[in-house]
């Protein structure tokens, strides 16, 4: 058994002061005081000093770092990705695919598959970020709202198509983002509800009806809210009217001071709450790289002062997880807590692992990372390895 001690732990929907947190065979044991618990025996004392404990971290929409793409066909992409994400607190991720070649689509799906059936988190090259599952990016998106996803890749969506994506994965598809005023957009949500995936509105120029009415077949979150969609008119508020003022829908949101105005983010956070906002990072394979070309799918983009373009678009980030709790707290005034629940917790349940990560809980995997006084990341555990 190990024992980690610290200044604080957020678990995080509560903050434990001079805390200690057992851990046993890669799960948490008990989240406790020092001084409400005495060191049981025979256990390993990590005294982490002034940091702070907190969740890993969690993302759910990335398409890559350190110079590599997740739909790429080498075996160097993937755990290059996952260490860097590793290094920046988060401990379990997933790959997300842009809209390609249907052909290029289904080859990555199985590759990812495999990546997820195999990830054990660290193989001797040292620690890295889990897969757990594939985000479909695509290719049922508007081509009105479509960004960089080449125009010729798009598809019209219906069941059958994505019941073939999805035997591509081997069912690991478990984030679909949609443009719900699609034809047969329904009949494709309904499908994927019925086959456990979290639905996501994005890429998408809709009306506030064709909004409700994927909610009605089970939609139930909002790809990186404002980026892609319909802007919000007061009298004809689109897709962005139920976005930001219906609670039973979560939303996501790139907070790099690029995407989005950092008032804007203080309203988005304001208006959805701390339960219902989620970080992402759309970070492409330029993050942690300097300046310079490098690959989207099957596209390039041009990376310059912290900005990803192709064709003049925004196309991704350079943003890190870990930055992205820093940004949120610094644009919008949230405490610590309510930051990390929104890079933990909420991304935990949008993709239904709730009961085994985002939260440092009895029971719940040893998935921790550890922040210093100005919350930059000083240590990553994932499973429990790495103390």
């Amino acid at each position: 058994m190990i024992a980690l001690t610290a200044a604080a732990l957020f678990t995080p929907t509560e903050r434990i002061a001079d805390a200690m947190l057992l851990i046993e065979d890669g799960t948490i044991a008990e989240v406790t005081s020092r001084g409400s618990r005495s060191l049981p025996n025979h256990v390993r004392v990590v005294d982490l000093g002034d940091d702070i404990l907190a969740p890993g971290l969690i993302d759910i929409h990335i398409h890559g770092g350190g110079g590599r793409d997740v739909m790429e066909a080498t075996p160097e992409a993937l755990p290059t990705v996952e260490k860097l994400l590793a290094a920046h607190g988060v401990t379990s991720y997933y790959p997300t695919t842009v809209s390609a070649p249907l052909d290029d689509i289904l080859s990555s799906l199985d590759r990812l598959a495999n990546a997820i059936e195999s990830c054990t988190g660290t193989n001797g090259s040292g620690l890295r970020a889990r897969p757990l599952g594939i985000h479909l990016e695509g290719p049922f998106l508007s081509h009105a709202r479509r960004g960089v996803h080449p125009p010729e890749s798009l598809l019209k969506p219906n069941a059958a198509l994505f019941d073939r994506l999805w035997q591509a994965s081997r069912g690991h598809i478990k984030v679909l983002t949609i443009a719900p005023e699609l034809d047969r957009a329904q009949e494709t949500i309904a499908e994927a509800v019925k086959k456990g995936v979290c639905v996501s509105l994005g890429h998408s120029d809709a009306p506030l009806g064709a909004a409700r009415a994927a909610m009605a077949v089970g939609a139930r979150h909002a790809t990186h809210t404002f980026n892609a969609m319909r802007p919000l008119d007061h009298r004809d508020p689109g897709i962005l009217g139920l976005v930001l003022t219906n609670s039973d829908l979560s939303a996501d949101i790139i907070v790099d001071g690029i995407h989005v105005d950092p008032s804007v983010v203080e309203l988005f956070m304001k208006l959805k709450g701390p339960d219902k906002a989620v970080l992402i990072t759309d970070a492409t394979s330029a993050t942690g790289m300097p300046d310079g070309h490098y690959r989207l799918g099957s596209f390039e983009l041009e990376v310059k002062d912290g900005r990803c373009l192709t064709g003049g678009k925004l196309a991704g980030s350079v943003l890190t997880m870990d930055q992205a709790v820093r940004n949120v707290m610094k644009f919008a005034g949230l405490e610590l807590g309510d930051a990390l629940r929104t890079a933990t917790l909420n991304p935990a349940k949008v993709v239904g692992i709730a009961s085994q990560r985002g939260k440092l809980a009895p029971g719940a995997r040893a998935d921790i990372v550890v922040l210093d006084s100005s919350y930059h990341v000083i240590r990553t555990v994932i499973g429990g390895a790495g103390i």
